[in-house]
């Protein structure tokens, strides 16, 4: 008799579900534009400044923009976040547009059990958010009865996106 404890194999092994790429995501997310990925090292005040305007932790001092132009003008910026939801990884592609608002949100790859993945109109309602006591479940963001993890971990994201464009924005001046 074979006794398991914990995750199945099979299950500890199944890898996590694609949904879109980074360039696919892009693509849906500013049509006809032109797209400049940049890569920019966190000073450490600008990591904690970060993390204290998000009121969430942030780990990497690598920040990866993506910025899309058209005609010449900034139309929004594309940030990846990948973070843990319970034990595995989530992607989500947060676009601020240029008044810091958050423009889209798409969720790229999720490491959990597929039904903890929240449906695309839960999504939506991230649209014209700004980085305020509204971005916050229970506030302006409602919850998800069953991924209440999956909720957190993805306002966290789009709080981090936000803190982080404004700390880039601000050091640009």
């Amino acid at each position: 008799m074979l006794l398991s404890f914990g995750a199945t194999p099979a299950r500890a092994c199944a890898p996590e579900k694609v949904f879109l790429t980074v360039d696919e995501a892009l693509k849906l997310a500013f049509p006809g534009c032109t797209i400049e990925k940049e890569v920019v090292y966190l000073t450490d005040e600008q990591r904690e400044r970060t993390a204290k305007l998000a009121e969430v932790e942030v780990e990497s001092k690598i920040a990866r923009p993506y910025v899309a132009k058209k005609d010449g003008v900034v139309v929004g910026t594309a940030y990846v976040d990948v973070h843990r939801v319970r034990s595995l990884k989530e992607s989500v592609m947060v676009v601020v547009d240029p008044k810091g608002k958050i423009a889209r949100v798409e969720l790229l790859s999720f490491g959990e059990p597929l039904e903890y993945v929240p449906k695309a109109d839960w999504w939506g309602q991230f649209v014209g958010k700004g980085l305020d006591d509204e971005l916050a479940l229970k506030r302006g963001v409602r919850g998800i009865t069953g991924a209440t993890l999956s909720a957190r971990a993805a306002v966290d994201a789009a709080r981090r996106v936000l803190a982080l464009h404004r700390v880039l924005g601000e050091s640009k001046k």
